[in-house]
């Protein structure tokens, strides 16, 4: 299975990062059989440049991006990234009140205090 992931290289404390397509039980630092971009988060502003046409080629092959890859492709813009992208969050179950209407409150009686 293809996966487009990213490539640590650089010095350290300085992290550089290449855009790779690599074989998913290839190791990290291995071979790749293409680099179709790199990242660079130190710099200021950031630097983030790749190529949509090989991207979208690979990914027509059957390479699948890597979550972080594909936060950061959604971002530049490229479409249909949201199918990649995993949520690392559980999600909240959503309340069933708001399907069932609310039960009225018992009457207490009036305003009389209990004795």
């Amino acid at each position: 299975m293809l996966k487009i992931r990213l490539q640590r290289t650089g010095r350290e404390n300085i992290p550089t990062y290449r855009l790779v397509v690599a074989e998913k039980r290839d190791p990290v630092k291995g071979r790749s059989l293409e680099v179709v971009g790199h990242y660079l988060p130190a710099r200021n502003p950031v630097v983030f440049e790749h190529n949509d046409e090989r991207i979208q080629y690979w990914i027509g092959k059957g390479a699948i991006p890597s979550t972080t890859v594909a936060r950061l492709l959604k971002k530049a813009g490229l479409k249909n990234m949201e199918k990649f992208i995993e949520t690392y969050t559980k999600k909240k179950p959503k309340k069933e009140e708001a399907a069932a209407p609310a039960a009225a409150p018992a009457p207490t009686g009036g305003d009389k205090p209990a004795a």
